[in-house]
């Protein structure tokens, strides 16, 4: 095991690992360490780690001490002086004629030497090029040819998903990429929906390669003679990530329907002629690849959100065991629902709901009483009943 730190020159750029030399750095730390250009400025993205030494492809550079702030101040004036230099270099370059395109300038940490990248279709011929740069700026001066793919990560963008460039996020390296992979993933071989703002093939199609190869492996080519549950036909199209294809069955050719993978029994993979004696079996023995359909759940949001959260924080408290009323607590209860029951009549059935008074004739032949208006006394109207006469009590006195 071996003691190292992680450093980056740009943003974006490759990490390179150098020794500490014993001094503990951590992450965001400015450095300066030792490189074949010489002392340079970088930043710590990883600090004091233990690694196998099997890991290491080149012997470890020194880390010559942590930097100051007079070093990133250095730092910034190098950034303004790079400015200049590009635009002098392009004034050269249209003086000269070259057929280049300057793509940035960087200058060394101690500012002795300034080195121009750019891009070009050919080879060029710079050499009366640096003869004036070398005059003008007065530095050592380095020209170096780079690719389109170099060019776009060094001056980055936003890609056709609205998203920074990845070769400027976080790709380390380019890996190769081709049209194959495109093929395989089923895109459109458009030139202008597969490819980057650099013109070359998209990086990010080398990223979900490896699982549409083992998705390959197992679904059925196009033009495949299959049979399924409803018989035996021909593969039209597939649908890789959904694991489905659609077959044109031999009884309704013009309907085709829709399998999953495992409700198919290849008999033929890919284009070619029809297997010569093939007898299709019954229909009976057919029904058996049918796949059992799967119980779904449709959950809300809700339910999705405190899924998520016991999933995450599963509770470790035991569920609260019913609580016992004591008898004080219970006798209130009794007597508060007692209140509420209806007596019961002899022989346990309930007693009859009390009916509401009749009201008067008088009130249902002239309607409601007036204010103002006396109410008939009661011994009155039994006098006036049908054993008076209809006599009045003080005719019956006379």
């Amino acid at each position: 095991m071996i003691e190292i730190i992680s450093v980056r020159f740009k943003s974006g750029g490759k990490q390179y690992y150098f020794n500490p030399n014993g001094i503990q750095f951590q992450e965001g730390d400015g450095v300066i360490v030792e490189t074949t250009r010489g002392q340079e400025y970088a930043q710590c993205v990883q600090g004091n780690t233990m690694i196998d030494e099997i890991e290491l492809t080149a012997p470890l550079r020194p880390v010559v001490r942590l930097a100051t702030a007079e070093d990133a101040t250095l730092v910034e004036k190098n950034k303004e002086k790079e400015k200049k230099a590009f635009a002098i270099c392009q004034e050269k370059i249209t003086e000269h004629g070259l057929d280049m395109k300057l793509v940035s300038a960087e200058y060394s940490f101690d500012g002795s030497k300034v080195l121009f990248f750019f891009t070009s279709e050919g080879r060029v011929d710079f050499r009366a090029l640096v003869k004036d740069l070398a005059s003008a700026i007065h530095a050592r001066i380095e020209l170096r040819q780079i690719g389109v793919r170099d060019e776009a990560k060094m001056l980055g963008g936003l890609g056709i998903c609205g998203r920074p460039f990845c070769c400027s996020q976080f790709l380390d390296d380019f890996q190769p990429v081709s049209i194959k992979m495109a093929k395989t993933q089923n895109l459109s071989l458009n030139p202008t929906k597969i490819s980057g703002t650099c013109g070359r093939l998209m990086c990010c199609l080398k990223y979900e390669q490896d699982a549409y190869e083992d998705l390959v492996k197992t679904t059925p080519k196009q033009e495949s003679f299959v049979e399924t549950p409803d018989g035996a036909g021909t593969v039209c199209s597939v649908n890789l990530l959904r694991q489905t294809v659609q077959v044109r069955l031999d009884s309704a050719p013009e309907t085709p329907k829709c399998y999953h993978n495992c409700e198919l029994c290849v008999i033929r993979n890919g284009k070619g002629k029809r297997p010569e004696g093939y007898v299709e079996p019954p229909l009976s023995e057919l029904a058996k690849l049918r796949r059992e359909p799967e119980e779904r759940t449709v959950l809300n949001e809700e339910e999705r959100l405190s899924a998520a959260l016991e999933a995450a924080f599963p509770s470790r408290e035991e569920p609260a065991e019913p609580r016992q009323e004591t008898e004080k607590e219970e006798a209130p209860r009794r007597r508060s629902r007692s209140r509420h029951r209806k007596p019961r009549a002899e022989g346990g059935e309930r007693a009859p709901e009390r009916q509401a008074p009749a009201k008067p004739k008088s009130q249902e032949q002239g309607g409601e009483q007036k204010e103002g208006e006396l109410k008939p006394n009661r011994r009155r109207r039994r006098h006036r009943s049908k054993g008076s006469g209809g006599k009045t009590p003080e005719s019956k006195s006379e």
